[in-house]
């Protein structure tokens, strides 16, 4: 009897963590496609609202879901602090909404690159800058849907199926 009941809480465990993956793998492209759509209302604010940055990203973490909203917010707090640079802020923001999200390291490099040009240039340089953010992103967007697509329903069916051998393997 205890057999079959540490069998069933192992294929449980395991089956937890298959959706786990699975969960994370449908996540990435959501933050993703997030990020963008951020990014081209902070490049609406720029160009046609003639916002002043903190203005400007404050009102976009309004209209952006969690956590790229926390992004925005975090990085409108840190533009207020006198002692720090705009690119700076942005990265130390970035580091924050890393730990919350599924961005991986290729989007961060993305945006850090992105961040070292914010705030330095015209509009019109400023908008080429959200826009070549915005081609990279979306070709993180596509990898990260074929890798959800490829990925999902394994993770998902590998994770129930570990845990069936490993309670075979016990009994």
């Amino acid at each position: 009897m205890i057999k079959i009941l540490g069998a069933v809480l192992i294929v449980i465990a395991t089956s937890l963590i298959g959706f786990e993956v699975s969960k994370k793998l449908i996540t990435r492209p959501k933050h993703i496609r997030d990020l963008r759509a951020a990014l081209q209302i902070l490049e609406a604010e720029i160009m046609y609202g003639h916002s002043p940055l903190k203005e400007a990203v404050l009102t976009l973490a309004k209209q952006i879901p969690a956590p790229v909203s926390i992004l925005f917010t975090d990085f409108a707090g840190r533009l207020g602090s006198a002692n720090q640079s705009v690119s700076a802020a942005w990265g130390e923001s970035l580091e924050v909404v890393r730990k919350q999200s599924e961005l991986q390291q290729k989007e961060i490099d993305i945006l850090l690159q992105f961040g070292e040009t914010l705030g330095r240039h015209d509009r019109e340089s400023q908008q080429k800058q959200i826009q070549l953010a915005l081609v990279h992103l979306e070709r993180e967007e596509a990898d990260a849907v074929d890798k959800q697509v490829k990925y999902d329903k394994m993770a998902r069916s590998l994770g129930f199926f570990a845990g069936l051998l490993i309670a075979i393997l016990m009994m």
